[in-house]
């Protein structure tokens, strides 16, 4: 009893703590009366909450102070936002109403708190994925008020810093959601510091061998890093010195998520990875004086180091849409190592790393320009959520689209300047211009020059979009338009036609099935869509219009005779997971779940797991459970999308060993004489691998191959690679995906 006052006791003071250290770090927005509505919310949040523990056994208090200390100190949001963080979680998970929170703290944070409160049991029809529903509630918010969507990302930061003590399902599924949405989101945003450690925190635990691995190199190589970066910056600092400059050298380790998407893209280690840090330069100069002070810097820098002309990015001219100011070159330093130099003032560097909360603090400065660019994004959000017929999944992947993209710079007849993603076409521009421009939209003239509607725009294009009142979307459209407004907007029209198409073929289909004397009901109608192999009903009428089947041939009578036989509905749950047979396979390689069970399941084809991968279930429904790696793209967005039929998967301790898993390599090296003898000797002479397919093609001296074959684990398939290594020298050997 004893121990536990004293603990009670303990907590109380750490709790305390933190909300004083809270205060601290919101000090400087602080204005008369603000003190006593933190303090208002505190209090409400801690009686709230008083009675529950997070999964560490922590008091919960801990969690909604340490997102309003994330909020003030990292993000550098004001009051009103650290009210609704400190009360964030109180609707969803206590007696606390939003009408409480409106009669207490008015309808401002009681509109940003419903935007944070999770819709609770109900689902999307069309996809059963709450997930993406949540995620357009809190978007609808987000489009009236971007703080919602600047809290969400604080309570995501604290709880991926917290995931340790959450079963390994659940770490798999907020990943996935994480690497998905939310750090893409952070960059959409400007906030690049919470992307980075989004994105690291996200892999620790889809991909935790690899996180490790290069975490323990980075670690070993600070000292040997940090000298090089000192013999690199000396001689730029005692020259800006020399010139009058205040100014802050810094040197950043990159990512480890960017270090590990560069070793999986170019196919190199860890130690041919040249640019694992990058140099940034700080200067601090009043706003007029920015853009030759940078300039002037980057001469600086160049007149010590010769610069790569290919690397050259100036987003100080043209920022990018979400505000990132910022000069960035790359240089040929000591030793022979190019090193990424970025130039910023003191200005831009507090937008870069606090992204859009930092642009109300210089808006008058930088005469209210710099969010502009941001506007126009969440205006963009704003006309997809107004598209009535999207599902939640569509929606989602329509609005990442636009959220991770480099951007192109265009220009209209009249010389306004457009920003799109990266590859945008002359279509898309088109639909960036006017809806109605892009529905009509028959080609475009670039820089004078005809160019059809699939042409990707570059840097400085001048366009010129033509039209047609005959003119009509198609579905063909949908395979080379790359932004979300673009995409959200055919589908719409697609529909729209497709609708109009399908009321005739309904007329007929009704008057078919009154004549066949059988109810003309849903139910009725997805068993002929069943038997049909037809996805649904509209389809179905609008298929009917079309003629795309021989609608003569149509006997309902003999559709309905054999449907009891044909048709077997997959039981599904209330929460929406499929009831999983357990016969097991022949060979059990995989079981599932805490209690290792055995159930129907596949390997995924889009990655291919072998053992010693780490792996996850996905239940399908009709399919079993489909094996996935966890670092698959598709596994990643089925978790963000479909979290509960995510089902935790183990490679068994059985006999699996002695069957051979079907993988991808790919080999590239000096073409030579006997290559390919070198490489199927090393395969199947030295190890006696099988191979399914073998295909190797050469140009310029260099040539490349892909193989699939079959190997029992992934230690397995490393002797493997190294073998090749070692049979041809100069090659270099990776592992790939079979549908690469």
């Amino acid at each position: 009893m004893v121990l536990q006052e004293v603990s009670a006791e303990l907590e109380k003071k750490e709790i305390l703590k933190r909300y004083r250290s809270l205060l601290r770090a919101s000090r400087r927005t602080l204005e008369r009366g603000d003190k006593q509505k933190i303090r208002k919310a505190f209090d409400l949040a801690l009686d709230a909450h008083k009675d529950m523990r997070r999964k560490s056994g922590e008091p919960y208090i801990y969690h909604p102070l340490a997102v309003a200390q994330i909020c003030a100190e990292e993000i550098g949001l004001g009051t009103t936002s650290i009210v609704c963080a400190l009360l964030h979680d109180t609707v969803e998970d206590t007696h606390i109403t939003l009408e409480d929170i409106q009669h207490g703290f008015g309808p401002k944070v009681a509109q940003i708190i419903d935007g944070l409160t999770k819709i609770s049991g109900v689902f999307d029809q069309s996809t059963n994925s709450i997930q993406a529903e949540n995620f357009r509630k809190m978007l609808l918010t987000l489009s009236e008020d971007v703080r919602v969507i600047l809290i969400k990302l604080a309570d995501r930061l604290h709880n991926m810093r917290t995931l340790d003590s959450m079963s390994k399902k659940n770490q798999m599924k907020i990943a996935s959601e994480t690497l998905y949405l939310y750090a893409p989101l952070a960059h959409r945003l400007g906030l690049y510091n919470i992307k980075t450690e989004l994105e690291d925190l996200a892999i620790k635990y889809t991909e935790p061998e690899q996180y490790f691995e290069i975490a323990q190199k980075l670690q070993e190589s600070k000292g040997q890093r940090n000298k090089y970066i000192r013999a690199f910056s000396d001689p730029i600092e005692q020259e800006l010195q020399r010139l009058g400059y205040a100014f802050e050298v810094k040197g950043r380790p990159k990512s480890i998520y960017s270090i590990l998407n560069k070793i999986k893209k170019q196919g190199i280690p860890f130690e041919e990875v040249y640019d694992l840090f990058a140099i940034r330069i700080i200067i601090d100069t009043p706003y007029e004086e920015e853009k030759a002070a940078c300039w002037s810097v980057y001469s600086v820098v160049t007149d010590f180091y010769y610069p790569n002309p290919d690397r050259l990015r100036d987003w100080i001219s043209s920022p990018k849409s979400n505000g990132y100011e910022s000069l960035h070159t790359t240089v040929m330093g000591p030793k022979g190592k190019w090193v990424e130099v970025q130039i910023r003032t003191k200005r831009m560097n507090e937008i870069a790393e606090k992204g859009y909360a930092a642009h109300w603090k210089y808006k008058d400065a930088a005469g209210g320009s710099h969010e502009h660019g941001l506007e126009d994004w969440l205006g963009r959000v704003r006309e997809i959520l107004d598209n009535p017929d999207a599902n939640a999944v569509d929606f989602l992947d329509d609005f990442k689209l636009n959220l991770f993209a480099d951007e192109v710079f265009v220009f209209t007849p009249k010389g306004e300047l457009k920003k799109l993603p990266a590859n945008a076409t002359a279509l898309d521009f088109a639909f960036e211009i006017h809806s109605d421009l892009g529905s009509k939209c028959i080609g475009a003239k670039v820089n004078n020059k005809l160019v059809p509607l699939s042409y990707a725009l570059s840097n400085g294009d001048q366009v010129e979009i033509l039209t047609s009142k005959k003119q009509k979307v198609n579905d063909e459209w949908l395979k080379f338009v790359v932004t979300a407004k673009a995409k959200s907007k055919i589908k719409q029209l697609l529909k729209e036609e497709r609708r109009e198409q399908a009321n005739a073929g309904k007329e007929w289909l009704e008057r078919k099935f009154q004549m066949a004397g059988i109810p003309f009901t849903t139910e009725n109608q997805n068993i002929l869509t069943n038997y049909l192999h037809i996805q649904s009903s509209l389809d179905l009428f609008a298929a009917i219009t079309n003629d795309e089947f021989e609608k003569s041939k149509l006997d309902l009578d003999e559709v309905f005779r054999q449907a009891p036989h044909k048709q077997e509905k997959p039981k599904v749950h209330k929460q929406g997971k499929q009831k999983v047979s357990t016969k097991p396979t022949p060979i059990d390689a995989v079981v599932f779940g805490d209690k290792m069970e055995e159930m129907d399941y596949g390997f995924a084809k889009c990655c291919s797991p072998i053992p010693g991968d780490e792996i996850v279930g996905f239940i399908t429904i009709g399919e079993g459970v489909k094996v996935h790696r966890t670092n698959c793209p598709n596994a990643i967005k089925l978790s963000s999308n479909y979290g509960y039929r995510i089902i935790k998967a183990t490679w068994s301790d059985g006999q699996f060993q002695k069957k051979a898993f079907l993988t991808g390599i790919k080999i590239t090296g000096i073409d030579d004489v006997g290559v390919i003898s070198k490489i199927t000797d090393a395969i199947s002479g030295q190890l006696q691998v099988n191979m399914k397919s073998i295909t190797v093609e050469s140009h310029d001296g260099t040539f490349e191959g892909k193989i699939a074959l079959f190997i029992y684990d992934t230690s397995h398939l490393d002797t493997l690679i190294q073998t090749i290594k070692d049979s041809l020298p100069h090659s270099d050997v990776r592992r790939i995906n079979l549908d690469e």
